[in-house]
């Protein structure tokens, strides 16, 4: 199947099972997750990594970091590991995630992995966006209902669907995947020790976010209108009987400002478009950079990426709206479509990095290598090929 077949078939649509999503494991039986339980154990003790944990019979949650000696080992039952933004931590999660690249980026949020002993799970839920559930080390079966009851078992700590009645069932072995469309209801137990799924989400803003965050930044554009630093005044108003009352001609006057607002038409397009590109590049609130430790001279830089290339940080977001060029929030640079550097904008923004002989073509272009350079001090950027 294309990703267009996906797209037009399944995508917010029906669930999809492809089994043997990943060759390598039905044409190698031996072969396990590229990450192993030991490092997963380890990565849940770092504060900087989002993690749960996660027990039954009954139902406990505890939040990260973790030590090693309170996480189950991987025979018993009845518990999940739950760790976030594995992408970040480890390049095969990195690699996994963007094998989803044919959908738009500001849609992917990160990969999650569980790993579980036999039993484990979070129970029967729902969740607001998209998932590609991917079996990478054990077995685990996964139930699904569409158009639950969205009523949840009180005084847990997890939100728990109190009516479950499931329509479809599956065992996922090593390399299959299963695709849920929002608002599915779906409880996955897994069937042996260190059983591992990786998750790939996608972001799900609604409507009123998305139009709150605009607005804020559409507001922030009359910082620089001097004329609306006039004070309101009212030479006209007549004696009044019915003080309590708001006049009119405010409400009048009000409406007026509004009209000439600068929100209309073309103008208002390209704001909408900047607005966009700051708040679908914001990266996730506990996303946290760090410059390199060696940091680089630019001259030293230029003879790295030469040598090296240079790839875009898993968590960092970079979009492009309108002619800019996003990136954690901010805007990175004007795109501009007349000058010699657009395409290799585009190529950077589109491929996440450039390999080595990219970069001899940048450094000829004294804008670009500057705001590049600035991304990596900022540890946005990274040296070295995307993996």
């Amino acid at each position: 199947m294309s990703p267009a077949e996906f797209m037009r078939d399944y995508w917010q649509k029906k669930p999809l099972l492809v089994r043997g999503a990943i060759p390598a494991f039905s044409q190698n039986p031996e072969l396990i997750s590229p990450i192993s339980s030991k490092e997963l154990y380890e990565l849940a003790g770092y504060d900087l990594v989002e993690s749960r944990l996660v027990k039954r019979n009954p139902w406990t949650m505890e939040q990260g970091p973790h030590t090693v000696r309170s996480i189950p080992k991987i025979n018993q039952k009845d518990w999940t590991l739950l760790i976030q933004g594995m992408e970040s931590w480890h390049p095969a999660a990195a690699q996994v995630l963007s094998w989803f690249r044919f959908i738009p980026d500001y849609r992917l949020d990160d990969l999650m992995i569980s790993i579980a002993g036999p039993g484990g799970g979070v129970g029967p839920h729902l969740d607001s966006y998209d998932v590609f559930l991917i079996q990478m080390e054990g077995r685990r079966t996964w139930k699904i209902q569409s158009n639950p009851k969205k009523g949840f078992i009180e005084d847990l700590p997890l939100k728990i669907l109190e009516q479950f009645n499931p329509s479809d069932e599956w065992t996922l072995n090593p390399g299959d995947l299963l695709y849920l469309p929002p608002q599915i209801a779906h409880d996955g137990i897994a069937l042996d020790p260190g059983t591992q799924t990786w998750s790939v989400g996608f972001r799900s803003l609604s409507w009123r976010e998305l139009l709150q965050e605009t607005l804020w930044r559409l507001a922030d554009q009359l910082e620089d209108d001097l004329s609306l630093g006039q004070i309101l005044t009212d030479p006209h108003q007549s004696a009044t009987d019915r003080p309590s009352k708001i006049p009119s001609h405010l409400t009048q006057s009000l409406k007026n400002r509004f009209n000439e607002l600068p929100w209309h038409g073309k103008n208002l397009e390209e704001l909408l478009e900047f607005a966009l590109g700051e708040i679908l590049s914001e990266p996730k609130p506990q996303v946290v950079f760090s410059p390199p430790i060696d940091l680089l001279s630019e001259k030293e830089f230029r003879s790295a990426c030469v040598l090296q290339g240079l790839h875009v940080n898993p968590q960092t977001r970079l979009n492009i709206s309108g002619d800019y060029l996003f990136c954690n929030g901010a805007i990175l640079t004007f795109i501009d479509n007349k000058s010699e550097a657009y395409e290799y904008w585009l190529l950077f923004a589109h491929q996440r990095g450039f390999l080595p002989k990219q970069c001899r073509r940048f450094l000829a272009y004294p804008s670009m290598f500057e705001h590049i350079y600035e991304g990596y001090t900022n540890g946005w950027f990274e040296l070295g090929e995307y993996n």
